[in-house]
């Protein structure tokens, strides 16, 4: 669903004009992958991501994209021929979740591994069993530690800006991976809203010249051996494997530089200015602070907001940038906090909490001092985090500046 309705002169840069519309985010994703001008895309529907992969295949149908399209027999297929189109040189992409994400997992290391710069949106769904088709974030937070850089978004203009700044990251030089730009399933894939649509020669001046394949090409004039087999213990196998791991590493750390260094182009072209790796909101003075990932921040700042206007000194850290992690931006946000709540929408089994809390603790034992801090779980399954829910969150936050923490998580859905 869109509708145009105003061409709108922006006024941080006075080159770009935008237009505003109506749209969700699946759609805001599509017509996104439409302004990176990609060569091949491989789709397999899977709720919550049909409508995204629809939106494409009309765009391709339509002529207002100009790309070849394969409609696979699967994800594994799907990931399969992207990655023989990019080691020919096309830009790529793809889009899935949930038993998509799985059934892919095989071709989904390899693409890391090869240091391929494909983009795939991942519009988040809640693992299986108990059966689930709606939203959540346990898909893209199982295959966290694959290689793929991973950027959270908030709002459907972020998931269309960051789309387009994903292709821009995954070809840099210095970063060559993959990158996922990861969706809330229904409160971002079908909730609508007013965005602004860059123009299409101003998207072109901000990607540059396409320089897929650099780095490792199919050409029958040059033939070269792709993912040969390495490793063992004798020989260079050993010394070459680790240097392709270093290597990916590497990659993984240039990349917190190169995505500050793209979302600062961005907003100086088109005026949408996002926190690259972590926002830090209303922290100035806060004793305690909650911390956020994906949709659920607008709800949680509506809280803050209020809290705030109570008298409570509390602040909100969003995380973008998951992966790679963002330590030393992390580091500087908790600097003056004394007690830290953060929020799932995923678990982590073997450590009885949330994975972006799991995370958060390796952060606190760099800061060098303690913070209490406390795992919170909730919307799960697409179940709503509303502002009431943020507040018990901010109280039970509050409480440790006079108490320590649970080594339980707070489960924020549940009736126990």
């Amino acid at each position: 669903m869109s509708t145009t309705t105003i061409d709108t002169p922006n006024t941080d840069a006075a080159r770009a004009t935008t237009k505003a519309m109506l749209c969700e985010g699946n759609e805001a994703a599509a017509l996104a992958v439409a302004l990176a001008r990609p060569d091949m895309v491989a789709v397999y529907p899977i709720t919550p991501q049909t409508s995204l992969v629809e939106k494409l295949a009309s765009l391709i149908a339509e002529g207002r994209m100009d790309a070849d399209i394969v409609d696979a027999e699967g994800e594994h297929s799907v990931l399969s021929v992207l990655q023989g189109g990019a080691l020919a040189g096309a830009r790529t992409y793809t889009a899935t979740c949930g038993p998509g994400l799985a059934f892919m997992f095989e071709p989904y290391l390899r693409t890391s591994g090869m240091r391929l710069p494909l983009v795939m949106t991942i519009v988040t769904r809640d693992g299986i069993t108990p059966q689930s088709v709606w939203g959540g974030h346990q898909d893209a937070m199982t295959v966290r530690e694959s290689g793929w850089i991973q950027m959270y978004c908030e709002t459907v203009q972020e998931v269309l800006d960051t789309t387009v700044m994903a292709f821009k990251l995954a070809e840099h030089h210095d970063v060559m991976l993959p990158v996922n730009v990861c969706l809330d399933g229904n409160y971002l894939s079908y909730g609508a809203s007013r965005i602004e649509l860059p123009e299409q020669a101003e998207v072109d001046a901000f990607m540059g010249a396409k320089d897929v394949n650099w780095h490792v090409a199919l050409d029958p004039q040059r033939p070269m051996a792709v993912d040969p087999l390495t490793g063992g213990s004798g020989g260079n196998g050993p010394e070459t494997f680790a240097r392709y791991r270093r290597g990916q590493c590497r990659g993984m750390q240039s990349a917190l530089r190169v995505i500050t260094e793209i979302h600062e182009e961005w907003g100086q072209r088109f005026g949408h200015h996002f926190a690259p790796l972590v926002e830090e909101y209303r922290l100035d003075d806060a004793e305690y602070a909650i911390m956020t990932l994906g949709s659920m921040t607008g709800a949680a700042k509506d809280a803050i907001d209020e809290a705030r206007a109570a008298g409570e000194k509390v602040g909100l850290i969003k995380i973008k940038t998951f992966s790679p992690f963002p330590v030393a931006a992390l580091k500087h946000a908790l600097r003056s906090v004394r007690a830290l709540g953060v929020v799932d929408r995923s678990v982590a089994f073997r450590w009885n909490c949330g994975p972006m809390f799991q995370e958060t603790l390796g952060v606190l034992y760099r800061l060098g001092r303690h913070i209490p801090a406390q795992s919170f779980i909730g919307g799960l399954a697409g179940a709503d985090l509303t502002t009431a829910i943020f507040h018990r969150v901010i109280d039970e936050t509050r409480a440790l500046l006079t108490r320590p923490a649970s080594d339980e998580p707070v489960w924020l859905n549940a009736k126990d």
